[in-house]
Parts: C-alpha cells; structure tokens; sequence
C-alpha cells in the first residue's frame, strides 16, 4: 500500500511539475546488502557493509537517476564463520587483492511501481552487466508526497563464477542472490 501511495504521489502533476534530480545519502544504520546462495540443500546467507553510496533520484524523468555503491568484501559476514572465511579467501572473493565490490548504474527505468536499474558492477577487478529491480517506499512516519527519507529495495543475482569466484563449486551455488534494503535521505 505503501508503494502504491508513494508511486501516486510521485505520478500527481504537482510533484512531476517540481522534480528535479535529488541527492540522497544512504542511511548506514539502517541499510543492509544481504546475499544468499545454496549450499547443497540448505542456504548460505550473509551481509556486506556499505562503503559508499552515491544516489541522484529523479522522479519525473526516471532515466535521470544514477546510483553507484562501493562494498566493502573484508567486512563481509555470513551465516557460519566458515563460509565467511571461505568467502573473502582468495579462491573465491580475493578481499585481499580486491577489498572493494563496486556498482555503477549506466540506465534506470521505469517499470510497474518501482524501477529496472541496468548497470555495470565490478568483482574482483572483472566487470559485468547487472540489471536489479528497485522498489520504492516512504519511510515510516513521512507523510504522503514528503520524498525526504525513502526506502528503496534492489533486487538481482549474479553467477559468481563470471567474475573468477569459483572457489569451492563442488559444495557452493554459482549464483548469488542479492537483496538490498536501502533507506535513504534527501541532501539537497
């Protein structure tokens, strides 16, 4: 319902006549980069901090939008220490060689209630095409039209082993699915 009141909001003449494109900043505390992957039949899940994020929303001319987010590989988590360890080790992640993890979106449209975000992200000094859904929320206690705190939801997937991540693919999936929840705040 939420996106839904957001997604008219942002449709009504009176915001599409003043929107411009908008910095936001991401608000750390409150922003997890979660991923998940098989592991044989149960899930290895974990989390990745945020290093940067660089947000320029515009909601009258979506395709005016950009984001770029650097990820921080050394700070990574997973579900058990092993699979963390294993992860940042240079058969998989190399977070030695390669501490950051690193996405450019290079086009944003619109689709349904949210957005298609294309880009280029770059593991382990390799670069690839992604494409990830975004979804887009007022934050709890904004009022209808205020755009000032937003939570945005990225979802998407990459095959690890594109990027030279194949460490251990007899026991781990190829592909990661990530699932982003990012809560954010006008700047300007």
């Amino acid at each position: 319902m939420r996106a839904l009141i957001l997604m008219l909001a942002l449709a009504s003449p009176a915001t599409t006549a003043t929107a411009t494109p908008t910095s936001y900043a991401l608000q750390p505390a409150l922003s997890s980069v979660g991923f998940e992957t098989d592991f044989g039949p149960d899930l290895i899940t974990g989390r990745m901090p945020v290093t940067r994020a660089d947000l320029t929303l515009d909601f009258a001319n979506v395709s005016a939008s950009h984001v770029a987010v650097t990820l921080n590989v050394q700070g990574a988590e997973a579900s058990f220490p092993f699979a963390a360890q294993a992860m940042k080790g240079p058969k998989v992640l190399d977070s030695v060689d390669y501490p950051e993890i690193r996405f450019e979106s290079t086009a944003v449209h619109k689709s349904g209630d949210g957005a298609t975000v294309e880009g280029r992200v770059t593991i382990r000094g390799v670069t690839h095409n992604m494409v990830m859904q975004a979804a887009f929320w007022r934050q709890k206690g904004h009022e209808a039209g205020d755009l000032s705190h937003l939570t945005i939801r990225l979802t998407g997937a990459v095959n690890r082993s594109d990027f030279g991540a194949t460490g251990w693919a007899d026991m781990v999936g190829d592909q990661v699915r990530l699932d982003i929840l990012a809560r954010i705040e006008r700047t300007n």
